[in-house]
């Protein structure tokens, strides 16, 4: 088979990074989580009170550090998943945290922010045999290709899913709270002037709602054999 580049494309908490990851592992891949980039770029306006009292960013600001943000993914040897760092510091639970994932959307919509991290996701994809997922990687990042995946799921599942992760991890989250986080993630991520999420027009639509992991898994395998033989 030859080695393809796979764009999975979609709304958030639709489980994207987790079949990514999965089908990565199964076909001897290399995952990229763009979103996690985002995630630690929005971590370190946190960290570096680039936020302003409204809650905006304060992005004439952030221009001026963009440079010196580092996001790298390094392989945990235990659990053999990638996990995020930000400047050399291993982030990928503080990433996950409702105050990431709330902010997270204005931080993503800035252009020069995108400009700097599509740039190292196509560098990082140089080479293809590697699984992306996000908002903009079958439209922005790798318009062509080989495999696009668009995937979708109600906001009320989606929503369910994130609340049941979280409380899992030991966080005590409201599930409106979430719900309401979600939808406005889909507004700002549809409505950004800059790389809006939308389905490209050669995707595969994949819409899980109703799915089980295993039909999940084998609805992906299946899609890659068919992309990776042509």
């Amino acid at each position: 088979m030859k080695k393809i580049t796979i764009a999975i494309d979609g709304f958030s908490s639709c489980g994207k990074s987790t079949m990514a990851k999965d089908l990565a592992k199964e076909i001897g891949y290399i995952y990229i989580d763009s979103g996690a980039m985002y995630r630690a770029v929005t971590l370190y306006c946190l960290e570096n009170s680039l936020f302003n009292s409204d809650g905006g960013v304060n992005s004439e600001e952030l221009e001026k550090h963009i440079n010196d943000i580092s996001v790298s993914f390094c392989l945990n040897e235990v659990t053999l998943k990638p996990e995020t760092f930000l400047n050399g510091v291993n982030v990928e639970s503080k990433i996950r945290t409702m105050e990431v994932s709330s902010r997270v959307s204005l931080v993503a919509a800035l252009g020069f922010v995108r400009e700097a991290l599509v740039k190292l996701q196509q560098e990082m994809g140089k080479s293809k045999g590697i699984v992306m997922d996000g908002r903009d990687i079958g439209t922005v990042v790798f318009p062509d290709a080989e495999l696009k995946i668009f995937v979708t799921a109600s906001a009320e599942i989606r929503a369910k899913r994130r609340y049941d992760e979280l409380m899992a991890k030991g966080q005590k989250v409201s599930f409106d709270e979430i719900l309401k986080n979600v939808e406005e993630r889909d507004r700002i991520d549809q409505t950004r002037t800059v790389s809006p999420l939308r389905k490209a027009d050669d995707a595969i639509v994949l819409d899980n709602s109703n799915m089980t992991v295993e039909e999940q898994k084998a609805w992906l395998i299946n899609e890659y054999q068919k992309a990776a033989n042509v």
